[in-house]
């Protein structure tokens, strides 16, 4: 072989492990058996080369890029790939015009990989549409982000939407395993023994990242030296040095999943709430005031007048944080959100807001009765503006008198509950009404 001849299985060995043993086929492919399974809708329609438009949606490194690819081996049309990211109206219109050209002269479809969908803005999807509306291009697009929050509603309404779920140690086993096995692609062809603990260790470290599981494997094969046997022997101590723990990162729409539960935790378990903000910032590095702000509204929607000391502590939190930082504040935050989880519930107040608001629908204007209009002016009286009755004048510092417009004078809007301190609000309203 001369100094220019190029040796492709160099070039392959080359490959870091976790490249070489990227499945090709839906039978490689690991994990995701509820859409991709024998008999379930997506791999038909890969099988039968009939794929419509679809929506990956799931977290990172679930294998939606891998899943991209094997269609692309499988399909007989163009398959082409770009990135949200990077990618402008400009590109998206000429993928658009090669694919109205390849259907015209060849009949030959175009399926287009839109990596990070998320991140095309409204301008880049609203480009994309009518293609896909008319058939001109098939659409794959990937996301980590909630699609519903993040793609074009038409888009999405074009589109069949698989959710991709997370993937455990157990998928990160099979993948080393079958690498070490593989004589073509993986470490088949050394004399490996790897102890079962330390791949257990490697597949529970990557916490069902494949790419770093096999990263880690190989790592560990590479650095460590054959016996006298020619045995290159992984025990759990190599398998230790050659992982650690990953830096969690929540993306966007983890963040709003965290924030909701975190919310209706507040309703009904002070542990699930506690827990929620402690791992939301000490594990994801979610900001504090994030769970601050949603604590005080809280403790008017979920809590209100049933005791109103829930927003009193809420706001001394934020204003504990504000003054002393993290993690100091951590303790008064806490305080704040067991004592509203504890405390009497009553959503009195958002109901009351709903009824206004329903009200406000349905009414084109609303005239302020005479009696309860400014008086402070010379000739208020000549003009009708009379007959308030000042309610500390009376007994029980209450006297029975219009306050709302004549069109709905009659409306109940609060209702208090019989909760904590609304209790004695309630019994208040029922006194008020005897009167009337």
């Amino acid at each position: 072989m001369d100094l220019f001849s190029y040796d492709e299985s160099q070039q392959t060995n080359h490959q870091l492990l976790a490249d070489r043993m990227r499945p090709q086929t839906l039978d490689e492919y690991i994990g995701q058996k509820h859409i991709v399974g024998e008999g379930k809708l997506l791999r038909r329609a890969i099988e039968a080369d009939q794929l419509t438009s679809i929506i990956l949606y799931g977290p990172p490194g679930v294998g939606k890029t891998t899943l991209a690819n094997i269609i692309s081996n499988q399909t007989n049309g163009s398959f082409v790939q770009l990135n949200a990211v990077d990618a402008s109206v400009k590109d998206v219109r000429e993928v658009i015009e090669n694919a109205k050209m390849s259907k015209r002269m060849y009949d030959n479809k175009t399926i287009l990989f839109l990596d990070e969908v998320h991140r095309f803005n409204k301008s880049r999807q609203d480009a994309l549409l009518p293609a896909v509306e008319q058939g001109i291009i098939i659409l794959i697009g990937a996301t980590t982000e909630n699609p519903f929050h993040h793609v074009n509603g038409a888009l999405l309404s074009r589109s069949t939407l698989f959710e991709l779920q997370a993937l455990t140690y157990k998928h990160s086993l099979e993948a080393m395993k079958r690498a070490l096995g593989d004589e073509g692609k993986g470490l088949g062809t050394l004399q490996v023994q790897v102890d079962e603990e330390a791949l257990l260790h490697v597949a529970q470290m990557a916490n069902g990242d494949i790419r770093r599981s096999l990263n880690a494997l190989e790592l560990a094969v590479m650095t460590t030296h054959p016996n006298q046997e020619g045995t290159i022997h992984v025990t759990l101590e190599v398998a230790e040095e050659s992982i650690r723990r990953p830096t969690i990162k929540a993306d966007e729409s983890t963040q709003y999943d965290i924030l909701s539960a975190f919310h209706k935790s507040i309703r009904g378990s002070s542990d699930a709430a506690l827990f929620w903000f402690i791992y939301a910032v000490e594990k994801l590095g979610m900001d504090p005031m994030t769970f601050i702000r949603r604590l005080i509204v809280a403790s008017s929607e979920d809590i209100g007048l049933a005791n109103p000391q829930a927003m009193v502590q809420s706001v001394t939190a934020m204003e504990a944080y504000q003054k002393i930082g993290w993690p100091e504040a951590k303790y008064i935050i806490s305080q704040a959100i067991l004592f509203a989880v504890e405390s009497p519930k009553s959503n009195a107040i958002p109901t009351a807001l709903s009824k206004v608001a329903h009200i406000l629908e349905n009414l084109k204007s609303a005239e302020v009765p005479f009696h309860l209009r400014d008086t402070h002016y010379k000739g208020a009286e000549e003009l009708g503006h009379k007959g308030y009755q000042y309610p500390h004048d009376y007994p029980g510092h209450y006297v029975k008198q219009q306050y709302l417009p004549d069109k709905i004078k009659n409306q109940t809007i609060y209702e208090a509950t019989e909760q904590g301190m609304e209790e004695k609000i309630k019994i208040n309203q029922s006194r008020r009404r005897k009167q009337q």
